[in-house]
């Protein structure tokens, strides 16, 4: 018998005592008391994950009707909304390019396109991995650059291994995956569960165009200004070009193209969607179109006489993601349905009388900032609601302060645990944690100024 409970052993017995004691003194009776303590259950373990935070998401689903907080068509909306399985469609299509490796050819592309100095090694990655995790999730993407980061380190002479430099581009691969999550709908869980959250909860509709509107410009400049900071950072490393360096560029195989033009058709499908629906005269939504796209892959054939994407592919699908996205969403009903969504926008009625600015950059900051110590997906999924429901009673307009709270979600650039890109680079054992969260103070800062002044301007 161990002497000592383990940390995780701890935070999960005192969760569960404090589930059970907070049951029995309030009784069990009010569905407003029930809703907040499963709540707090539920933040508490995402926050501390003494359970997987996947696990975490199933609570609604076995306690909602049990407490009388949920019935069973709310849970049915909320784990099969089709945000869901916009995702889903997305993750499939993201394992067929990864499983032909257009991703390698894409990265190859980028670095052939812009050089072969530091400077622009650096620019290469950054832009590679940005346009990636636009489509692929920023997990997927920095688990897929960092190898190729780390053969390029190799292939560099001894003294160009270590310094700036080989910082640097450690770091572009992690930034660069959350920075270009912000461009797109799909390409991070944040973004998705937004636009779940304002459809379920307020009936504001963001489809995947709106979307981009503001996430591509974001991302883009975000990405310019990590570059610039990057670059008059190197120092004397800016002028140094690295000899016998070049990643071989190989031509692209017929698999590849077929993979590569069932993706482009879905973004087609994505980003002229009203178009297209008024010169053909049918209706879809952004789901169908990724679904479509996933079942393409798995009808074409390859070269070697199989699909392009076999069902034993799918082992890699992250469905713990997807049983997150329902909770979340179901976490969202059981807020608004019970009263305490409307509670706590009493507790924002101070802010009322605060200049719009000065509102925006303090949901901003305390987003950024939150998203260091706790899932940006959690973070989303409890703010937005509560946000949601102040900027209606406020007359605000809600997404602007939505949608900028959501992009600071992805702004987490100081620790390893911050997000998942930045916990992968990290475990390279080529950056400490004193680099990272250094330099991620800077652009928490940087970001933190350029989502304030998007939002209050453009949006």
């Amino acid at each position: 018998m161990q002497k000592f409970m383990t940390r995780d052993r701890l935070f999960l017995s005192i969760g569960i005592v404090g589930f059970i004691a907070a049951l029995l003194i309030t009784g069990g009776k009010s569905t407003f008391s029930n809703a907040l303590i499963l709540s707090c259950v539920m933040v508490y373990f995402w926050i501390f994950e003494v359970i997987p935070i996947y696990a975490t998401a199933l609570l609604p689903f076995i306690f909602g009707v049990p407490l009388g907080i949920l019935d069973t068509k709310q849970l049915a909306l909320s784990y099969g909304d089709k945000n869901v399985f916009l995702f889903l469609g997305g993750f499939l299509l993201a394992l067929g390019l990864e499983k032909w490796h257009v991703h390698k050819q894409v990265a190859k592309i980028v670095i052939h396109t812009v050089g072969y100095s530091k400077p622009r090694i650096l620019l290469g990655f950054l832009v590679s991995t940005a346009l990636l995790s636009m489509w692929i999730s920023n997990t997927a993407t920095a688990l897929m650059m960092l190898p190729m980061a780390l053969a390029v380190l190799s292939a560099l002479p001894k003294k160009d291994q270590t310094g700036k430099f080989a910082l640097f581009l450690m770091l572009s691969i992690a930034y660069a995956a959350s920075i270009g999550g912000m461009g797109t709908l799909v390409g991070s869980p944040p973004n998705i569960q937004m636009a779940g959250i304002l459809d379920k909860t307020f009936g504001v509709k963001v489809d995947f165009l709106d979307w981009m509107k503001v996430g591509i410009p974001v991302a883009v400049i975000l990405i310019g200004i990590v570059y610039a900071v990057f670059y008059f950072s190197l120092g004397k490393e800016r002028k140094e070009h690295p000899e016998d360096f070049v990643m071989e560029k190989k031509p692209w195989t017929k698999n590849q193209l077929r993979v590569s033009l069932i993706f482009t058709l879905v973004v087609i499908l994505w980003s002229f969607k009203q178009l297209i629906v008024k010169w053909t005269g049918i209706p879809y939504g952004d789901e169908g179109a990724a679904l479509f796209g996933s079942l393409l892959l798995f009808l074409i054939p390859s070269d070697e006489g199989k699909s392009l994407l076999e069902w034993k592919d799918t082992e890699k699908l992250p469905w713990g993601i997807l049983l997150l996205f329902g909770g979340g969403l179901a976490l969202a009903t059981m807020l608004e349905a019970n009263g305490i969504i409307a509670y706590l926008v009493t507790f924002f009625d101070t802010f009322k009388a605060w200049d719009y600015f000065w509102l925006l950059t303090v949901i901003i900051a305390v987003a950024i900032f939150g998203t260091e110590f706790m899932s940006n997906l959690a973070l989303v999924t409890v703010f937005i609601p509560i946000i949601g429901a102040f900027a209606m009673d406020s007359q605000y307009d809600i997404i602007q302060l939505c949608v900028p709270v959501t992009l600071a979600a992805s702004c987490a650039f100081m620790l390893p645990v911050g997000t998942p890109p930045n916990a992968i680079v990290f475990s390279s054992g080529k950056i400490t944690i004193a680099q990272m969260a250094r330099i991620g103070f800077v652009f928490n800062i940087l970001s933190l100024l350029l989502i304030t002044f998007v939002a209050y301007f453009f949006l």
